[in-house]
């Protein structure tokens, strides 16, 4: 009996001091939150594939339908996002697919597109979550950059050489239409066309305009009292002759460097667009009656693509080379002021790049002030840095078919290198034009 005793004492103790079977129960308890979270995070996994999947077939979507959202009604647009997300979504484990598009114009044209879909849970639901829901969204802006472009294009006589007056007209109403094309919207492009050569023709029906300096014109066109002395007011008055101007209306429209009667130091207004005052007659346009003045007037900011291509079909190559003048109005039209209105005040929804194309063929010959190359060039090379300092972007074109050297002023003038073309043939102006079309209206239309 002692026996017996003593060894079920000694199994007691023996059961009291295992901890084996604690450790299987232990673990068989703490397996079920473990098994849960590993469940858990297989079917985030897979519902987060299914996100990744629909973000891609939206965005796809998305940038399908900008290309034609404008055209389409609301419904349209609706029944083809459908169609492409589910022909892009291929998720057999997601149902209930739901796809939202929305177009509008407010600060740019853009398109929003959302889509929701649920995933079906394949461990979670032992706890009672039998779905997942996830989403996407993407949305696509464009057209959010208006464009304001100065076309500055040199009619000079060496135009009519090697085919270069043809090919500038022709690649002038190429990048018309590109820009046409480029707007959404009436008025998202504005686009002004100076011929230029030594002056410019700002139209002779604006010869009772306020803004024009005829100092200079009055005392050169005009008859003596004694027509033998007719040359002009100095030669007349010289004899003791009368001298009587000309009727403004019979000239010819041509202006040239504003500046002042000692010099052009006195305010610099043929470098920047300081907008003309009668107070102040230095920053006036002065008249002259240049034989060689463009045939092709200017022409204002505007959208009437007709009007500028009739434009550039009238200019023809006379004249002697002033690209001064030319960039300086060019500028000028971009702000108003003188022979232009002022333009469309900008909508703070929209960014404003505003664009000076120059381009020309010949080295500078002759201006108001200057008779030297270099003087003219580095009068020049002011209004280029005048006109950059104020946020213009100056693209330049030197069409160099006769072996002139490169133009270190038209490279420096360039708002960057890549905006710089030095073309040897006048072919070359029809691809160059085309490749600054796209780049503005890339610009234009970027996402």
């Amino acid at each position: 009996m002692n026996a017996l005793l003593l060894r079920f004492f000694q199994v007691l103790r023996e059961l009291r001091a295992a901890n084996r079977a604690n450790v299987t129960v232990t673990f068989a308890l703490a397996s079920l939150p473990l098994v849960s979270f590993v469940g858990a995070a297989v079917d985030y996994s897979n519902a987060n594939s299914v996100k990744t999947a629909l973000q891609v077939a939206t965005d796809s979507t998305a940038l399908m339908l900008s290309k034609t959202a404008a055209s389409m009604t609301s419904s349209q647009l609706q029944t083809q996002a459908d169609n492409y997300v589910k022909a892009l979504f291929n998720r057999p484990e997601a149902s209930s697919l739901t796809v939202t598009a929305t177009y509008s114009t407010s600060g740019g044209s853009q398109v929003l597109l959302s889509a929701r879909a649920s995933v079906k849970a394949n461990f979670m639901s032992v706890f009672g979550v039998g779905t997942m829901t996830t989403g996407a969204t993407s949305e696509v802006k464009w057209g959010n950059t208006k464009l304001r472009v100065a076309l500055v294009l040199d009619n000079t006589g060496s135009m009519a050489d090697d085919g270069k007056m043809p090919a500038l007209i022709t690649a002038t109403k190429s990048l018309l239409s590109q820009l046409q094309a480029a707007a959404t919207n009436t008025g998202d492009v504005y686009v002004s066309v100076i011929p230029f050569v030594k002056d410019v023709n700002v139209g002779p029906s604006n010869y009772e305009a306020a803004w024009i300096d005829w100092t200079d014109w009055d005392a050169n066109n005009g008859s003596c009292s004694r027509s033998k002395y007719s040359d002009s007011q100095s030669d007349c008055e010289a004899h003791g002759k009368t001298w009587t101007p000309a009727d403004h209306s019979t000239w010819n429209g041509c202006v040239t460097d504003r500046g002042n009667s000692n010099g052009p130091a006195a305010g610099a207004y043929d470098t920047n667009v300081t907008t003309p005052s009668i107070n102040n007659v230095p920053t006036l346009y002065p008249a002259e009656q240049y034989a060689s003045c463009p045939a092709a007037a200017i022409m204002a900011l505007n959208y009437d693509w007709s009007s500028m291509t009739s434009l550039v079909n009238r200019m023809s190559p006379n004249g002697n080379t002033n690209q001064a003048i030319g960039l300086q109005l060019g500028w000028q039209s971009l702000v108003g002021g003188g022979p232009f209105p002022s333009p469309p005040a900008m909508d703070p929804n929209y960014k404003y790049s505003q664009v000076i194309i120059l381009l020309t063929d010949g080295l500078n010959t002759q201006d108001r002030w200057y008779t030297s190359q270099t003087s003219i060039d580095n009068r020049q090379a002011l209004t280029c840095a005048n006109a950059k300092a104020a946020g213009i972007t100056l693209y330049t074109v030197q069409v160099n078919t006769g072996g002139d050297p490169t133009s270190t002023l038209l490279k420096n003038c360039a708002s960057d290198s890549s905006k710089f073309f030095l073309l040897t043939t006048a072919n070359q102006i029809v691809t160059t034009f085309n490749q600054i079309g796209t780049a503005l209206s890339n610009l234009r239309i970027a996402m």
